[in-house]
């Protein structure tokens, strides 16, 4: 089932039956058991017409509400790959390497939900920056008591020229306006999402093609529970939290972003989050 949020309120959608939620989406998101308290709501509803449904979910925002959003890094060999390339001049590149084999995983804070971007809206590039790439990641809602609730496809933009300049400059490589992007929609499984999900990108530039890839979510070193574990280890949600998990998927180091680019991700069972690629107006 897939939850799409609207202004105040909620979608549910299970195959072709659409169902409307009034209730809040922080409180409706940090139910003990979502998947079996959206199954009772539509067992109890009644479904919306058709071409209603459709209407209404032309409108869908970004999945969040008050939620923070957190991220992975160095959690696919590839990243790790990347990671160390661009800071191969900085003397950085064995802080990725270490990481990468380490117990403990490398947890940052990404975004606040006012600057996150919601599916056809646009995301930014630096202008500070020579090389801008999209990070496709696969993105869990994790409630207030530390439980997965669900997933999303998140957008993970990133500055590697910044990050690759200094280590610690990674705060300026991955947190600014619009740097990070969720959607379509939350998919709440029963069960927890299918380990061969594929996460596919293409980048598009005047509508042709210039990038694709994809890559079994599968190919991830660490769990989602380790992650999870650690996440929650000294801080408190009380309204629940997002995490995206890394990337494997890195365009070649001769790739960045233009401004009107269209950045598509798709991870099979959630839907496709598609973006614009913009500066930020001065």
């Amino acid at each position: 089932m897939h939850l799409y949020k609207l202004e105040e309120t909620a979608l549910l959608k299970i195959g072709n039956e659409v169902f409307h939620i009034p209730e809040p989406w922080d409180t409706l998101l940090n139910q003990e058991d979502l998947h079996s308290y959206l199954s009772r709501i539509a067992h109890n509803g009644s479904p919306l017409a058709g071409q209603q449904a459709d209407a209404i979910l032309q409108g869908a925002q970004a999945p969040i509400g008050r939620q923070e959003v957190w991220a992975a890094g160095v959690t696919y060999l590839r990243s790790r790959e990347a990671r160390m390339e661009e800071s191969k001049k900085s003397g950085g590149a064995d802080f990725y390497d270490k990481v990468y084999e380490a117990e403990r995983p490398e947890l940052f804070f990404k975004s606040l939900p006012q600057r996150v971007a919601g599916p056809g809206q646009q995301v930014y590039i630096r202008r500070d920056s020579a090389w801008n790439v999209p990070e496709p990641e696969l993105t869990l809602f994790v409630s207030a008591n530390g439980k997965i609730q669900g997933y999303t496809v998140g957008n993970d933009m990133s500055s590697r020229s910044i990050e690759g300049e200094n280590p610690l400059y990674l705060p300026q490589a991955k947190v600014y306006e619009r740097s990070a992007a969720l959607g379509p929609c939350l998919y709440v499984p029963q069960h927890k999402i299918d380990p061969d999900a594929m996460i596919v990108m293409d980048i598009f530039r005047s509508g042709v093609p210039v990038f694709a890839d994809s890559v079994s979510i599968n190919r991830m070193k660490r769990t989602h529970i380790d992650l999870v574990d650690y996440l929650f280890r000294e801080c408190d949600f009380p309204h629940g939290v997002f995490l995206m998990t890394g990337t494997c998927i890195v365009p070649p180091n001769d790739f960045t972003l233009q401004e009107g680019d269209r950045v598509d991700i798709h991870i099979s069972q959630i839907g496709t989050l598609t973006n614009q690629v913009a500066y930020k107006p001065v």
